[in-house]
């Protein structure tokens, strides 16, 4: 008797290369399914613009899977969980296939709906479709994790085996017998009716769905790409597309990675027999951005704290500084800088912008006004039409000089430097700041050096119509270099505490040359073990293509990682940002406003037309951090073997969720850890990562080997 298979959609919104779809079509019926949990999302709750072109997308796929014969179901609820549990009852479904996740959000909900389904008897297969490897199939020599773009993106490019070939959709689905309860794309409530005018004018510009995510990549394909090297510098595509605008259809899944970079190598090798070295220079390029997606993924799933914190633990000790006035001027694009601010404008008005300026945006933040990067990560989040929380995290962990091969923190881009480079004719500029349009070239990109005729000529009153710099330049690289001199100040306090017993290690780390200091600064990166060798007949037992992902593990203990990721109001400053921590709270409030305006929609508030609660109440799985010190050194975990601790264990993901008094705490994926008798937190930091290895490694009864 054929199986009947639930799909569980969500960010794979397309029919071709979608191993989960795929897979169950071959088993026999199969029920899509698609549930909008914002309650689930917490903090990441997907603003105005992601939302819009989610509604969008989920139309355009709702209208595929109907013509193919099985029609998508829609269901709103504050519990994946539930839903699913109950579609399987109503369809008789024993199987629910799923492509993976990899940001801290998903994999704290996958892990939960995987546990709960495989309690209720169904089985769970699980798939890779959003990479071109899993991040467990790539490591160094050592079974280490990379904490270096270079060095994984090489191993990537030398694999013994090729990224799979992408899968042709389904020729036909055989649906359930009877209907099942669902709703349309716009009762889902994905926008109001005060944001469908502002989402009108995307429409315009944008085509979500995977069938138009399929028609931008052959328009790509046949000009852009060959002059990609070239035009990536621009700014201001006016004149044609400087990138390849791909990257919402990519966070979306409504275009697969490995087409893309299957159809790109074909263009390589045909260059390379051309002997065309523009376009072979173009296709190493571009398939590099393609890698930093990727790595993007590798680093959230093997250091799921960075979303957080830094990856370096010296960056902990940086004194950032938490001023609303500068974060509400950078955002409203009023910090007297003109690239800044049309970059600001551009993303507030259509949620885009050139990956260079993002890059300038983001340094101006974090070098010229040493705002905690993980506010402009939020706010990139909330505004971004392709925000895409890995990526976001790894853009501004770089600039921040968070990661080993980050931007070095104490260099600062002169922003009218980088204005003559990226719109050397001033026309984004202009564009985006009307009150500058009529000067001349020579000053647009510095207007305060202007002579006052010119901005007469112009209608410029600086500190009136356009404000003056916010912040100096010589100024800000002093202030900068000081702040350096005290984050190495307090590091090495740090240091030599622990060096005097003061403190316990914070796990094993390597040393790599440091950033933004002397030469003789050392900084401290995390260690990970990936691949340890195991018996034969363990191995066997194992495939590459398993989801290896920390085992769900009966225990005393359980993480409250729930209560991490929901807590939206929680102090998103780094250790030793004391100063800031009152302040934030209030900060993110105010980014759901934007230049003058309510930014209306960031969350979508209340239950109306949800789909109603299991018999048994779902009780939510959080985060406890019960001995904060130790929750403070996280970024450094131990590998320093498989040998038991004495005093006690540390589980991973609980199958316990009964309900805690909740504990105040930052957030982060952060178990809750107890010592034993005797058990330093070197131990305890060892056993966390012992306890992930043996997940990592054994074969799971609910995974399945595609």
């Amino acid at each position: 008797m054929a199986a009947c298979t639930i799909v569980w959609f969500r960010r794979d919104l397309r029919l071709e290369d979608n191993p989960a779809l795929i897979a169950a079509a071959r088993a026999g019926t199969v029920v899509p399914v698609f549930v909008w949990s914002p309650a689930e999302d917490g903090q990441f709750h997907p603003g105005r613009v992601s939302r819009w072109w989610l509604k969008q997308s989920l139309t355009h796929l709702e209208l595929s899977l109907k013509k193919l014969g099985s029609p998508l179901i829609l269901r709103k609820s504050p519990d994946t969980l539930s839903v699913l549990l109950e579609i399987a009852e109503a369809t008789g479904a024993t199987q629910v296939f799923y492509n993976h996740l990899y940001d801290p959000v998903s994999l704290v909900r996958d892990h939960r709906v995987k546990q709960g389904l495989s309690q209720r008897g169904i089985v769970v297969h699980t798939f890779n479709g959003d990479l071109l490897y899993e991040p467990w199939e790539v490591y160094d020599e050592e079974g280490q994790a990379f904490t270096v773009y270079e060095a994984f993106w090489k191993k990537c490019m030398s694999m013994p085996f090729e990224p799979e070939a992408p899968l042709l959709p389904p020729r036909r689905l055989t649906g359930p017998i009877g209907k099942i309860v669902g709703c349309n794309a716009e009762e889902l409530g994905l926008e109001d009716e005060f944001e469908k005018s502002s989402n009108a004018l995307l429409a315009r510009a944008w085509c979500p769905g995977w069938g138009f995510a399929n028609k931008s990549l052959d328009s790509f394909l046949r000009s852009p790409l060959i002059d990609y090297a070239r035009d990536r510098q621009k700014a201001d595509g006016a004149s044609g597309t400087p990138t390849s605008l791909l990257s919402p259809h990519l966070h979306f899944g409504e275009l697969s990675v490995r087409k893309i970079f299957h159809e790109v190598r074909k263009r390589q090798i045909t260059w390379a027999r051309e002997g065309n070295a523009g376009g072979e220079a173009s296709v190493n390029m571009f398939l590099r951005a393609l890698g930093f997606r990727e790595y993007s993924r590798y680093l959230s799933f093997h250091f799921p704290f960075t979303h957080e914190r830094s990856l370096l633990a010296n960056l902990k000790s940086f004194p950032w500084r938490a001023d609303e006035g500068y974060f509400k001027a950078w955002r409203q694009g009023r910090t007297g800088y003109p690239l800044v601010d049309a970059g600001m404008r551009e993303l507030w008005a259509t949620g885009w912008a050139h990956n260079r300026i993002r890059v300038v945006v983001a340094s101006f933040s974090v070098k010229f006004l040493q705002l905690p990067w993980r506010w402009g990560m939020k706010y990139f989040w909330d505004v971004l039409l392709d925000a895409d929380l890995e990526c976001d995290v790894l853009g501004w962990q770089y600039i921040s000089g968070s990661l080993p091969d980050g931007h070095e923190l104490d260099r600062i881009e002169n922003p009218e430097v980088e204005g003559y480079r990226f719109d050397p004719d001033g026309d984004y500029v202009r564009r985006w700041i009307p009150e500058l349009a009529r000067l001349p070239n020579e000053w647009v990109h510095h207007p305060w050096d202007a002579p006052p005729s010119a901005l007469r000529a112009a209608g410029v009153e600086l500190g009136t119509n356009y404000p003056r710099p916010i912040v100096e330049i010589g100024a800000a690289r002093e202030r900068l270099q000081a702040s350096l001199a005290e984050m190495w100040e307090r590091d090495a306090a740090m240091k030599a505490a622990l060096a005097n017993g003061l403190e316990e290690g914070l796990g094993e780390t390597v040393e790599v040359a440091g950033t933004g200091g002397p030469e003789h600064e050392r900084m401290d990166v995390p260690r990970v073990m990936v691949h340890m060798q195991r018996d034969a007949d363990m191995s066997c037992n194992s495939s590459r293509r398993d989801q290896l992902v920390p085992e769900i593990v009966p225990n005393q203990f359980h993480i409250r990682a729930h209560e991490s990721i929901m807590n939206r109001s929680a102090a998103m400053v780094e250790d030793g940002e004391e100063a800031g921590r009152a302040a934030v709270p209030m900060v993110f409030a105010s980014v759901r406003r934007g230049m003058g305006g309510n930014y209306g929609g960031h969350h979508v508030e209340g239950n109306g037309g949800e789909v109603a609660q299991a018999s048994a109440p779902i009780q939510w799985p959080t985060v406890t951090a019960v001995d904060y010190e130790l929750d403070s050194t996280a970024e450094s975990a131990s590998v320093t073997g498989r040998g038991g601790s004495e005093g006690g264990t540390v589980p991973v993901w609980s199958q316990s969720v009964s309900a805690r008094t909740p504990i105040q705490v930052r957030e982060g994926l952060v178990p809750e850890v107890r010592r034993g008798p005797g058990l330093s937190r070197r131990q305890l930091q060892a056993s966390v990562q012992r306890v992930n290895l043996e997940g990592m490694t054994s074969n799971k009864t609910s995974s399945l080997s595609v």
